[in-house]
């Protein structure tokens, strides 16, 4: 294997995607507040939106994702849930991702007209 195959490999052990998985409550206009407020502080820390309560952002070594995590941690409200998980490049790599796909009717082609 040449080195720059033996970085690669390494560098997908080491970079590290790290997860925020959270279920706040939103009943009460606080609770919308607080909620919008952890969202908006993962934004502004660099994550992005996977699904609506699943943020994520990459961190090129352990060392920066514990940095992110302890942030994150800081950021935690009162109420509601929230899990933290940390996945090498590799395994988030091999995550399988799928999109549903809303059956849509094909369209009839219309008709061609043909000139003489």
């Amino acid at each position: 294997m040449s080195n720059d195959g033996f970085l690669t490999r390494l560098n997908q052990y080491r970079a590290m995607w790290i997860l925020v998985f959270f279920d706040l409550p939103t009943e009460t206009k606080v609770e919308r507040r607080v909620a919008s407020k952890f969202r908006k502080a993962l934004i502004t820390d660099g994550f992005s939106m996977f699904q609506f309560s699943i943020y994520l952002r990459f961190c090129a070594s352990r060392e920066n994702a514990e940095v992110h995590i302890k942030r994150v941690k800081m950021l935690l409200p009162k109420k509601g849930k929230v899990g933290i998980l940390h996945v090498t490049d590799r395994q988030f790599g091999m995550m399988e991702l799928f999109h549903g796909i809303k059956e849509v009717k094909k369209e009839q082609p219309s008709q061609q007209l043909e000139m003489f």
